[in-house]
């Protein structure tokens, strides 16, 4: 039988169907082929998607690999050039986040500690870099709450993401610089060291215990209030009612609350013993106590080469045994994630059509009977 004969007598009513019921089977037949051709260019525009993200992936990966170890090279070559290439990093990458975070809705992330921080090391580094107490200020920051992070909010260094290395250099690169400056920078001893006096054994010079209490603690102490208070005055009062009229926007305590209402971990019923309206509060007190316990640890590790030292490998190696979890745990759950939730879409997809190729079926079978 030829392709013509075929068709004629798909449209041959002597089968019982009427010229409409032949219509709506010729139009059903162009809307299946329609879909199908639809279907195999949403997959070909998926596949190239994939490509494209791919090749940036792998681009950013050579870049990051290159660009940490030069940094180890000027680490070693030039400590006294460490400063500068962070505040080239600070005021490249900063600004590029906060047009990527406004547009994902995280910039209220950029109003947290260690953006506060940084703010401040860029201060001292650029306008007063011979000032020994805010020197000692910004060293209590940079190895007390933000050197901690790493480890306690497990900062990954995957050299892949551009988001993951701009977290781990905004928490590792200060402490570098100020170990750089403290340790390894002769320039800085003898721009220190007026004409005509002895040479200091260190810079900065410590007077006595209490002068290093109140530069390492106490101050620094005094200066995260000041940004605990403008914090809460800006997110949770000026800002409060645009966060509830907007769940998509992000902040870090509700960031970390899903995340721990969903492990229902023992931080989240803890957080809930004073109730659950209370639980800001309760994460400012976390906070709180974290910042005192590691600002306090920096008194040690400011007296001490050889601890300081350690800390510096600590933190590095956190760093990347977190990248590595990163890569070798949750990615791989990632992907056969996407991969099921791809495969249900396609199956939900087929059966959708199949129950609308089967509606049609039944209806002009009942059609024809009817006639």
């Amino acid at each position: 039988m030829s392709r013509n004969d075929e068709t004629a007598e798909d449209a041959n009513p002597s089968r019982g169907e009427s010229p409409e019921q032949v219509r709506q089977r010729f139009k059903s037949k162009k809307v299946a082929k329609t879909k199908e051709i639809l279907s195999k260019q949403a997959e070909k525009i998926a596949k190239q998607a994939e490509e494209h993200e791919s090749f940036i992936n792998k681009v950013t990966h050579l870049l990051g690999v290159l660009g940490f170890g030069g940094f180890c090279f000027l680490l070693g070559a030039r400590p006294q050039d460490i400063p500068y290439v962070y505040c080239l990093f600070y005021v490249t990458f900063v600004p590029l986040r906060w047009i990527y975070y406004r547009f994902k809705k995280w910039h209220y992330y950029l109003l947290d500690f260690c953006y506060y921080a940084n703010t401040i090391f860029l201060v001292d580094l650029l306008l007063y870099p011979k000032n020994e107490k805010l020197f000692m200020v910004c060293f209590s920051f940079a190895e007390g709450p933000l050197a901690w992070a790493i480890i306690i909010w497990r900062c990954s260094l995957v050299f892949s993401s551009v988001d993951k290395i701009v977290s781990v250099l905004i928490h590792l690169l200060p402490g570098l610089v100020f170990f750089t400056i403290r340790w390894w920078n002769p320039a800085t001893f003898e721009a220190m060291h007026p004409e005509g006096t002895s040479r200091r054994a260190s810079w900065p010079y410590v007077e006595d215990k209490s002068y290093l209490f109140t530069w390492l603690f106490a101050v620094p102490l005094v200066v995260y209030t000041v940004w605990q208070a403008l914090y809460f005055l800006i997110v949770n009062v000026l800002r409060g009612q645009r966060l509830l009229r907007d769940p998509e926007v992000m902040t870090s305590y509700r960031e970390l609350s899903k995340k721990a209402q969903k492990a229902n971990n023992v931080w989240w019923r803890f957080s809930g013993l004073l109730g659950d309206q209370n639980r800001m509060w309760m994460y400012i007190g976390f906070q709180a106590i974290f910042t005192v316990a590691t600002m306090a640890l920096t008194v040690p590790i400011f007296l001490s080469y050889r601890l300081h030292v350690i800390f510096q490998i600590l933190k590095v190696s956190a760093s990347v045994w977190n990248g590595g979890s990163f890569l070798l745990d949750v990615m791989p759950r990632q992907v056969i994630l996407k991969e099921k939730k791809k495969s249900n879409g396609q199956i939900h997809q087929d059966q959708v059509s199949d129950g609308t190729e089967n509606s049609k079926k039944t209806s002009n079978y009942s059609e024809a009977r009817e006639s």
